[in-house]
């Protein structure tokens, strides 16, 4: 397959958001390099068929930015591979889980998940998903349903099914993470239940992820907060540190929320249900 690549630069905290309308556009991956620089560059890779500029324009719009400037280069398909993989390094969290790709050797007496970058936003790299991982890490131990919202390659419901989980089930608007998180589960030896928001389960859940970003989490207050069982808890990832106290007054009337951890300067917003 003919293949493209195209390099633009950004300011950092946009970058979530315009790598996932990118994948959501038709670009076929995402990577960027260090984001606690103030501005990070993407490389995105599209088919030969994708023309880069609608692509582009398409994301931006979706992600409320302003087009930056970019350039594009053709690409040889494995050279893409290779700097791929070097991009992608295993994630030890804490002393029960590994992430890493299936070119990666774990070690011996940890949870194992694999997971490889590709069509759907999560490997385990993104301070966001890093911090999910932490928080499941801290609070599966065993037998807990569990519900992932926004659930991408679906690493966070993979992980938490390998943490111990009796039940997992996994939401996500995009078809093709409903279908990548599928095929990951399976690859995984694990059994989720992927499907759209019109097929998702009422729970309630004794733990609720949902790693998005600010806006949707808030607007998603009422139907989050409504799938955690009494005695459960929430967390919620995609969100900047000077955005956390917005966050969690839109679960105020339900839940109370706080700020549980920070890395690079985004936020886990968690909290119970008494």
């Amino acid at each position: 397959m003919a293949l493209r690549a195209l390099s633009l630069e950004i300011a950092a905290q946009d970058a979530e958001a315009l790598s996932e309308a990118l994948l959501d556009a038709g670009a076929a991956s995402v990577a960027h390099d260090n984001v606690q620089a103030p501005r990070t560059t993407l490389e995105v890779l599209l088919a030969d068929s994708h023309d880069p500029a609608e692509v582009l324009g398409a994301a931006c719009a979706r992600a409320k930015l302003q087009t930056p400037l970019f350039s594009v280069r053709a690409v040889v398909e494995e050279d893409w591979v290779r700097r791929s993989q070097s991009q992608f390094a295993p994630v030890e969290i804490g002393e029960r889980l590994w992430v890493g790709a299936t070119w990666h050797v774990p070690p011996s007496q940890r949870a194992v998940v694999r997971i490889d970058p590709g069509l759907a936003f999560g490997t385990g790299s993104h301070p966001t998903t890093r911090l999910m991982l932490e928080f499941l890490a801290r609070h599966v131990h065993g037998g807990e349903a569990v519900l992932d919202y926004g659930c991408g390659s679906g690493i966070l419901a993979i992980a938490a099914a390998k943490l111990g989980a009796a039940r997992v089930d996994a939401v996500d608007i995009d078809p093709q993470a409903v279908e990548t998180a599928t095929a990951n589960a399976l690859a995984n030896g694990v059994v989720l239940r992927p499907t759209l928001p019109e097929g998702r389960h009422p729970g309630p859940y004794d733990i609720v992820v949902a790693n998005i970003l600010a806006q949707p989490l808030i607007e998603l207050a009422p139907l989050l907060a409504a799938r955690v069982a009494p005695g459960g808890r929430l967390a919620l990832a995609g969100i900047l540190g000077a955005q956390a106290p917005e966050v969690a007054a839109a679960y105020a009337p339900w839940l109370q929320l706080r700020t549980e951890a920070l890395l690079e300067g985004w936020a886990l917003v968690a909290g119970g249900r008494a």
